[in-house]
């Protein structure tokens, strides 16, 4: 079949998983160090955490850090953590190689201070942070305030939430944003939100790498025929990103591995855009492209 692939350049793995993998393999490549525990899945996709499993990294959960023995090192990802786990960590006498992002880690210090101001001379401010919830970045983000802060997933349950009273627009009003969401889905909550006060403070803490991504994956999707998105099946920032191909391609595919491509699929002929979550390794964009263009 006669087809012209093309691999989006602008995807792959953003800045903080490429430094927090790069962390883990100099880790296990370095003399006698044979496992590196990792807490939570350092990537959601499940072909580079094979890759990495090989190597030595064990991903572990919070309820397995008291079954780690003291002396073990653990690797804290790119999403970060809340305090109460570098206190558990401690208390078990764990080695840490953090590998938060440092937008990540810039995000955590912003909360902490707005919250310290909302709160100054016994004021009761609302901090509002638009993400998932239980995402482990947003987990950590309610970490830094002790969990009193307000976390909606869009304007739908912003609006049920203003509905139920439970937004007092009397006292002061800070947004932030979980770094890798929708930058349109953030302006559709400040936009709910200055409707209803003038007391807001808008804080744009969405990943500039991220936010530019979406741009350029709208004018990727828009000169194919055809895209194949690439991405773990846990992947927040894979899903809002394949939506975004499907609503300006709505031929598009979300694979996880070649294995999944299907000939019926394509035309003779066509253009086909490889492109992918930024938890997607470029050595899987490459395989899926080679399997396409050896159909």
């Amino acid at each position: 079949m006669d087809l012209v692939v093309e691999i989006d350049r602008h995807s792959g793995f953003c800045g903080g998983v490429i430094r927090a993998i790069g962390k883990a393999e100099r880790y296990l490549s370095s003399e006698g160090q044979e496992r590196l525990y990792s807490l939570g899945a350092i990537v959601h996709n499940e072909a580079e955490l094979e890759r990495l499993g090989k190597q030595g990294l064990v991903t572990v959960g919070k309820e397995d850090l008291d079954r780690l023995d003291p002396g073990s090192t653990l690797l804290i990802r790119a999403h970060g953590e809340p305090p109460g786990t570098y206190r558990k960590a401690e208390e078990n006498g764990l080695r840490l190689i953090d590998c938060t992002c440092p937008v990540v880690l810039q995000l955590q210090r912003s909360i902490r201070e707005a919250y310290a101001r909302l709160h100054k001379d016994g004021r009761n401010g609302r901090i509002i942070i638009f993400g998932k919830i239980g995402h482990a970045e947003v987990l950590g983000l309610l970490g830094q305030v002790g969990g009193d802060a307000l976390v909606v997933e869009n304007d739908r349950m912003l609006e049920s939430l203003i509905a139920e009273g439970k937004i007092d627009f009397s006292e002061p009003v800070e947004i932030f944003s979980q770094t890798t969401k929708s930058p349109d889905g953030f302006e559709a909550i400040c936009r709910i939100l200055r409707a209803h006060t003038d007391r807001l403070v808008i804080h744009n803490t969405i990943c500039s790498q991220v936010a530019t991504r979406h741009e350029k994956l709208i004018q990727f999707a828009g000169e194919h025929d055809l895209l194949l998105f690439v991405s773990g099946k846990e992947s927040s920032n894979g899903k809002v990103l394949s939506q975004i191909c499907r609503d300006e391609n709505p031929r598009t595919y979300v694979i996880g591995s070649p294995g999944e491509i299907r000939r019926e699929w394509f035309r003779e002929g066509e253009r086909v855009g490889i492109c992918g979550a930024t938890s997607t390794p470029k050595w899987l964009l490459e395989e899926v492209a080679e399997a396409v263009r050896n159909l």
